[in-house]
């Protein structure tokens, strides 16, 4: 019989699970988790089995949601059963369950049916749609505060040990604490808890998508919420809300701007349409589900779900909707409620109002927007969407060369979804076979990288002759995770004309700062722990620290990193002269001062490289 995967697993199951645990049966727990890889069975009903040796056998019965959710829906047949190795271990082998309070809700929409998927985040920016004072929430509660600190020291406990130390015993810590989080109303917090635990497992298991950086990220995400939560003085965006309010938007006219492919690491895939209103705002509609990569591709061309408009993404996105009775979240996400009405209208040219002042905004100051915004939004909101006019210089590396026009910088064109089986790569190939052509692109600016920017479609700049010249029915503009770019498309060479190449990138104010030395001690912490941190800047390597980065004149950064170093190191003893743990809560708020302040230096490099 081939493997079963595991069904998902409730965070406070598997904590309580771990809890029961003695001791000497904790040391053993990660052995016995990765013992469970390729081991579980269909059973009987819809359960799923793993056998540990002749006589012992674990049976997980998944609730109608498909996840274990209570404590009774995993047994197991040994005789220290449920306190036992064998249960905790197949409990933490199985992927976690999306807690419930995620999942965006609609108040005019009927409830979701049994084993609706959760949702995926797409990066969107926050539309001009006014929230309700209904929304609005005070000022975290005492229960909320002591909840937020118990999240903070088991968020500390987790830094303190790493990657490597951050096996399933210090994921369910933070999982409990996350759990008192819910139970106390604190969403987002619980939400960035799951990240990170989520983060651990996949740096643990060295999958091929898991990148440090991101991780580092989730643990500053983390470490940021709990903290103004447990000082008592966060605000209700800190608090966040249980489930997506969405606010009554009236009547409300959409025009389509592109479709984009959507991929998720836990296999969901499909597709968001991005829009804009009149005036100005941007709104999305999306269609996700289990399905992975050949669901994006085919949810391009799927029904578009609201209010009972007969048209799919692919022609919302040359095409648009007139919505009565429109319900819209804060970030800009078109709700389905039993009121909503959508009509099909026509579309835009991206050369035509209103959509041809959303690409003549000044670069420069739609890039901070867009960056500011992301840096402000929970979870993994990204940047908005920036548009702008460019010349293609080639291909170099990776990536292709572009100009802005009418004396703007040099930036960077990356591929928006590396995904070999959509079509963006293979777009931007093509493009960069032609250099000197001139296009519209509609993107998002990478806040990681310097002047860098990931198209999501291309058009035609107007009344440009070396443009692209797209078919009739594309109205206009290129969709690059669906439409495939052909050669006559673009325009032809003159004769004569020799194919140029791209000249030097210019200056990197992001890798030529010593910033980097920064970046590496952080991720050090979180890769190794405590320790790595400690021995990464023992000696000569604590000047080595300190001295490039005053040298260009980033004291803050070297006055930081330098505390973050020596807290590390620091090894108290106790009366009798013993060492003695150190406690994580000093380490943890030096590790969090530098890793904020790095990201602040870093966001307003890559708005200035755009300059």
């Amino acid at each position: 019989m081939s493997p079963e995967p595991l069904p998902p697993v409730a965070p406070e199951v598997l904590a309580e699970a771990v809890g029961q645990l003695t001791a000497r049966l904790r040391k053993k727990l990660d052995a016995a988790v990765a013992e469970c890889a390729g081991k579980a069975l269909a059973g009987s009903g819809g359960s799923v089995e793993v056998r540990f040796g002749e006589d012992t056998l674990v049976i997980l019965r998944p609730g109608p949601s498909g996840a274990v959710t209570e404590p009774g829906q995993a047994v197991c047949s040994c005789l220290l059963a449920p306190r036992c190795l064998h249960r905790a271990a197949v409990l933490g082998a199985a992927p976690l369950a999306d807690a419930d309070t995620v999942p965006p809700a609609d108040p005019a929409a009927p409830e979701p049916s049994e084993g609706t998927p959760p949702p995926v985040t797409v990066p969107v920016t926050a539309s001009s749609v006014p929230v309700t004072t209904e929304e609005a929430r005070p000022s975290p509660t005492p229960a909320q505060v002591d909840a937020a600190a118990g999240l903070w020291l088991a968020a500390a406990e987790a830094l303190a040990a790493g990657v490597t130390a951050g096996g399933t015993v210090v994921q369910a810590e933070l999982l409990r604490a996350a759990h008192s989080a819910r139970l106390a109303g604190l969403p987002r917090a619980e939400a960035a808890a799951l990240r990170v635990v989520r983060g651990l497992r996949t740096a643990r298991e060295r999958h091929r998508g898991q990148r440090l950086s991101d991780l580092t990220a989730a643990f500053r995400t983390l470490l940021a919420g709990a903290a103004a939560l447990a000082s008592g003085a966060a605000g209700a965006e800190e608090v966040g809300t249980a489930r997506r309010a969405y606010a009554e938007g009236g009547s409300l006219r959409v025009l389509g701007l592109c479709r984009e492919p959507v991929l998720s690491a836990t296999g969901y895939g499909g597709v968001t349409t991005h829009l804009l209103g009149p005036d100005g705002s941007l709104y999305t509609l999306s269609d996700v589900r289990p399905g992975g990569v050949s669901r994006a591709k085919g949810a391009g061309t799927a029904s578009v779900a609201l209010g009972g408009a007969v048209l799919d993404h692919a022609g919302l996105a040359r095409g648009g909707l007139l919505i009565a009775g429109a319900t819209v979240s804060a970030d800009g996400r078109l709700g389905a409620g039993r009121g909503v009405r959508a009509t099909p209208v026509r579309g835009a040219d991206w050369s035509q109002e209103p959509v041809a002042a959303f690409f003549a905004r000044p670069v420069r100051e739609a890039v901070a927007s867009s960056l500011d915004a992301a840096a402000a939004a929970p979870g993994d909101a990204g940047p908005a969407l920036l548009g702008c006019d460019v010349e293609v210089l080639g291909a170099a590396d990776d990536h292709l060369l572009a100009r802005i026009l009418d004396g703007g910088p040099l930036v960077r064109l990356r591929v928006a979804h590396p995904h070999p089986e959509l079509a963006h790569a293979e777009n931007l190939r093509r493009i960069g076979g032609f250099p000197g052509v001139v296009l519209r692109v509609l993107g998002r600016p990478d806040p990681d990288r310097a002047a860098t920017l990931r198209p999501l479609a291309v058009g035609p700049v107007p009344g440009a002759s070396s443009s692209l010249r797209l078919p009739e029915e594309w109205r206009g503009h290129a969709d690059l995770g669906y439409d495939r770019l052909q050669g006559d498309h673009f325009p032809r060479p003159e004769a004569g004309a020799a194919p140029g190449t791209p000249g030097p990138a210019g200056a990197d104010p992001l890798a030529d700062a010593p910033l980097w030395r920064v970046r590496r001690l952080l991720e050090t912490g979180v890769a190794g722990g405590r320790r790595a941190v400690a021995e990464a800047a023992r000696g000569a390597d604590r000047t080595a620290l300190g001295v490039p980065l005053r040298r260009a004149g980033l004291a803050g950064a070297a006055e930081l990193a330098e505390g973050l170093a020596a807290e590390a190191d620091r090894r108290p003893r106790d009366s009798f002269g013993r060492l003695v743990d150190a406690s994580p809560d000093a380490y943890a708020r030096a590790w969090l001062a530098s890793a904020v302040h790095l990201d602040a230096a870093e966001r307003a490099l890559v708005t200035a490289s755009w300059s």
